[in-house]
């Protein structure tokens, strides 16, 4: 495992209960070199929707205590915000969350002859979901899955 996803792992661990204790949910944790410095992206999520009062309160919190257990050995920078309105969806409670919502997916290997797939959420559950796909249902076990966000339509 290279560097960077150990310490993305290892901030995800550390600033699951930080949010938790605020109301909040991690969504992801992205940890990458931009521009020559090093970024950390902390993406928060609640039922009702995050605001900067949110963020700034875990960033605060998250903040001195990544400093505290020196998990990161150099300078970066810290960032948490929303997920944005599409979202990724990283576990079977995010599907299920968005059930009757449009998802697009990529799988790591062809599913069904294919690698991309959008279409509604039907149902999710703990091994797979299932999708509505051009009129037809489809079920996607969430091992093949290498990467699914939500769809927005602009009106």
């Amino acid at each position: 495992m290279q560097v960077k996803h150990r310490i993305a792992d290892r901030v995800q661990a550390v600033a699951g209960p930080l949010a938790a204790a605020l109301g909040l949910e991690i969504v992801d944790v992205e940890y990458r070199k931009e521009g020559g410095r090093w970024v950390l992206r902390v993406f928060i999520d609640k039922a009702d929707g995050v605001g900067l009062d949110d963020c700034e309160a875990l960033s605060e919190r998250l903040g001195q205590e990544l400093d505290r257990q020196d998990i990161i050995p150099h300078a970066y920078a810290l960032e948490v915000s929303s997920p944005g309105i599409e979202r990724p969806l990283k576990k079977p409670a995010d599907f299920l969350r968005f059930t009757g919502h449009e998802a697009r997916i990529l799988t790591a290997t062809p599913f069904e002859g294919r690698r991309k797939f959008t279409g509604r959420i039907i149902a999710a559950g703990e091994e797979k979901v299932r999708l509505l796909v051009e009129g037809a249902e489809l079920e996607i076990p969430y091992t093949a899955i290498q990467k699914a966000n939500l769809v927005f339509h602009w009106q």
